[in-house]
């Protein structure tokens, strides 16, 4: 049975090279490209203008970031997915929108895969604690091995 990798991408380099690494590594795996679409980022990209109400004309504005946000990640994924097909790989891309720790964990389960191979941006420290590890909550919370690329 041919094994099933979940290989989630956020545009950096370290999922780049998570993804280069589950290619040569499981050459023969199935692949699915993940993208995780935090609605917070929508939010801290819109200006803060007014603590109670929308100035006139900026209604919806997040909801405009998030679809952008969606199609650029869409784009991303999908690119990625055709260049592992066309080295000869079965490749899939997915994009889903929320939390993207507990989303991935999810997509996982919800998608039967087998391993779950993802980047890591290596923090340390304090950034580790204020901006969390995507990576750390995964290998916390998954029922599939996880293996992190740094």
């Amino acid at each position: 049975m041919q094994e099933h990798l979940l290989v989630p991408l956020d545009g950096s380099e370290q999922a780049r090279d998570a993804l280069e690494y589950a290619r040569e590594r499981f050459p023969d795996a199935e692949l699915t490209l993940l993208s995780v679409v935090d609605p917070a980022d929508a939010i801290v990209s819109e200006p803060i203008t007014g603590a109670y109400e929308s100035p006139a004309g900026t209604a919806g504005a997040g909801t405009e970031m998030l679809d952008e946000l969606e199609t650029t990640a869409a784009e991303r994924v999908e690119a990625a997915a055709s260049e592992a097909r066309a080295a000869g790989h079965d490749a899939t891309a997915a994009v889903v929108v929320g939390h993207p720790s507990r989303e991935i964990v999810a997509f996982a389960e919800d998608n039967d895969c087998d391993h779950i191979v993802m980047g890591s941006h290596g923090r340390s420290g304090v950034s580790r604690v204020l901006l969390g590890s995507v990576a750390e909550s995964v290998m916390r919370r998954a029922h599939a091995p996880v293996t992190v690329v740094r």
